[in-house]
């Protein structure tokens, strides 16, 4: 990612070009299950907040992983816990609010930001 090793967000823009042409960025969302059926980013991986832990091994730590939930509060706390253990991990400034803002599209076909 093109952000300093200090600073934990990202832009949408950002994320929504490592999606298009950075295949050793991971993108996480860190909602929960229902929030994922209404609607997400494509070419994303889900694994709901409350599961991260457990599922960390399946994380490639030599790739930088981006996360996001719906504003961003889950995907930064997500971001901190992974930072701590020595991943090069961001969050997704605005999470998807901002990302369906800025115009861009969520799968599936006509799918939208649920309410947490």
């Amino acid at each position: 990612m093109s952000s300093p090793a200090t600073d934990l967000e990202v832009e949408p823009e950002q994320v929504a070009r490592s999606l298009d042409g950075d295949p050793s960025v991971q993108v996480v969302d860190v909602r929960e299950e229902y929030e994922w059926e209404d609607g997400r980013i494509a070419g994303t991986r889900h694994i709901a907040l409350g599961e991260l832990t457990g599922q960390a091994a399946s994380i490639d730590s030599a790739r930088p992983v981006v996360f996001y939930c719906r504003v961003g509060a889950r995907s930064a706390m997500a971001a901190q816990a992974f930072r701590a253990s020595g991943y090069e991990a961001y969050s997704m400034r605005g999470g998807l609010v901002q990302w369906v803002a800025e115009g861009r599209p969520l799968e599936p076909e006509g799918g939208r930001v649920a309410d947490h």
